[in-house]
């Protein structure tokens, strides 16, 4: 007699702009959209949780699978913003230079003393109190083809057959277009999406027509939107979740050891997203960047193995519903 084959439906939840499931983000990826920004606060190789390595030197072999799948999905208009402590950040960065991200921004969450477990011995400890993480910015800088956008642009105008400084013509400048967009040394930086539609009006109009279309792009923007919100640096002076926003268990304990303030969630989000575009939150704990994108009107893809914040998290997102003035809490 054969054995019954017993499928175990995922738990999931998918309500308003959020679908999120009780599941490995690895298992989850080939569902979600092309993302706009990608908010990953995984593993901190400090042994936090089930799968977290005891130290940083696992955190490369830890990431490697969801970077690849990071940069397979995104494109060069993706921004991402990687969350861990100063040493997991320097130990992953490599992995992520590899795989085409380019580093923007070390921003520093100052949480204040406030967390700190009473008087803190540092003639024992040796070192300094802690009371930072950081959360560093990323963009894409590979094209679907796996060139770097630098060499994409230089090729593709060079493709139409036309000299360089007829992107100056292009762009309505005297030398930019040429010292910078079309760059083969570091003064290079992309152009902004005018100049980009420039470039490729121009190069479309006048380039060798057995070419074209030139600057061709599968995706909306060319590059990342960024945003600053007034007032906004790197350092980011903002104590840890307390109160009402803490998500607690039942027992009235706060639930996650590492949960982040909604206000910092929101930040990064509105600054490089447009409502209606895809966040993803693979690692999502309590789903507060997944909560941060629904109150902005962007869509939420979020995932977590642990049952206990899964639930936790689901039902802080159900609770989103009906909230008229925008505000979780």
């Amino acid at each position: 007699m054969e054995e019954e084959t017993v499928v175990t439906e995922i738990p999931s939840l998918r309500t308003g702009l959020c679908w999120l499931s009780q599941a490995d983000a690895m298992d989850c990826y080939a569902s979600w959209p092309s993302p706009a920004c990608i908010v990953s606060d995984g593993a901190y190789g400090i042994g936090g949780f089930d799968g977290d390595p005891s130290d940083v030197g696992g955190l490369e072999a830890w990431y490697r699978p969801h970077v690849a799948r990071w940069s397979e999905a995104s494109s060069t208009a993706t921004t991402l913003w990687f969350w861990n402590t100063e040493i997991g950040w320097a130990t992953v960065h490599p992995l992520l230079e590899r795989n085409g991200w380019k580093y923007v921004r070390c921003c520093v969450w100052d949480k204040g003393k406030s967390h700190l477990a009473g008087n803190i011995n540092t003639r024992t400890l040796r070192q300094f109190p802690c009371v930072t993480e950081v959360c560093v910015q990323y963009v894409r800088d590979r094209m679907p083809s796996g060139q770097r956008v630098q060499d994409w642009l230089r090729a593709e105008w060079r493709r139409s057959g036309l000299p360089l400084k007829d992107a100056n013509r292009a762009c309505g400048t005297r030398s930019a277009a040429t010292r910078k967009y079309l760059s083969a040394d570091g003064a290079f930086y992309p152009p902004p999406e005018e100049m980009m539609e420039r470039l490729r009006e121009f190069a479309n109009a006048n380039g060798d027509p057995s070419g074209r279309p030139y600057f061709a792009m599968p995706e909306g923007r060319f590059q990342p939107k960024f945003d600053c919100p007034f007032g906004m640096t790197n350092v980011w002076r903002c104590r840890q979740v307390f109160s009402g926003e803490r998500v607690r268990d039942a027992e009235g304990r706060p639930l996650h050891p590492n949960q982040k303030p909604l206000q910092l969630m929101e930040a990064i989000v509105r600054c490089c997203t447009d409502p209606g575009e895809a966040v993803w939150e693979p690692f999502g704990g309590v789903f507060t960047a997944s909560a941060a994108a629904a109150l902005l009107g962007r869509r939420a893809f979020g995932a977590e193995t642990c049952a206990r914040y899964y639930e936790a998290g689901a039902a802080r997102i159900a609770g989103l519903a009906g909230k008229e003035d925008g505000r979780l809490f």
